[in-house]
């Protein structure tokens, strides 16, 4: 069980992160499997977590610039993978920000010859969805400055949907030692 108050088990986790932090070789993913693995053998799987979180954050600091920025995204979208619901409620905040945004600035229907009925929740929610499900992508096209925002919810969509699938089949979260 992990506490925050004085010197308890949160404490102590927090203390051998940092001196682990303070290795004077640099980063070494070994010190940190161990720690896991010793959590682990005593039913600390939460502080095990914790622990091999901490070890990507440290590799992504050994990294390029293009490995920096992947691993940050990873990292703030689904925690590498340690927290794979977090996708979800990266979801559900574009899918109100979207839905919001075009009940306001509606886009203009593509191809006239038929009236179509416009829902913001269902066009924000076909651009967010890599797979059209509701027809309403092909139906309508943002228009200025929502252009922008449509193609980001496309591409947040596709990233959302690469971490989800990523997480849930534990591409992203490397088993450590038992």
């Amino acid at each position: 069980m992990t506490t925050g108050r004085g010197g308890g088990p949160a404490a102590r986790l927090s203390g051998r992160l940092a001196w682990l932090r303070r290795d004077p070789v640099g980063y070494r993913p070994q010190p940190y499997e161990q720690l896991a693995a010793y959590y682990r053998r005593i039913g600390h799987e939460s502080d095990a977590r914790r622990v091999l979180l901490a070890k990507q954050r440290g590799r992504r600091r050994t990294l390029r610039l293009p490995g920096v920025l992947w691993g940050w995204q990873l990292d703030v979208i689904v925690r590498y993978g340690y927290r794979p619901w977090l996708a979800g409620v990266w979801a559900g905040l574009l899918l109100a920000l979207g839905t919001a945004v075009f009940s306001t600035h509606h886009p203009s229907q593509i191809g006239l010859d038929e009236k179509r009925s416009f829902n913001p929740l269902l066009y924000t929610l076909d651009l967010l969805v890599p797979v059209s499900l509701f027809d309403q992508r092909g139906a309508w096209e943002p228009v200025g400055w929502t252009q922008w925002l449509a193609g980001g919810l496309i591409t947040a969509g596709w990233v959302l949907a690469t971490a989800l699938i990523a997480g849930a089949t534990r591409v992203l979260r490397p088993s450590g030692p038992s």
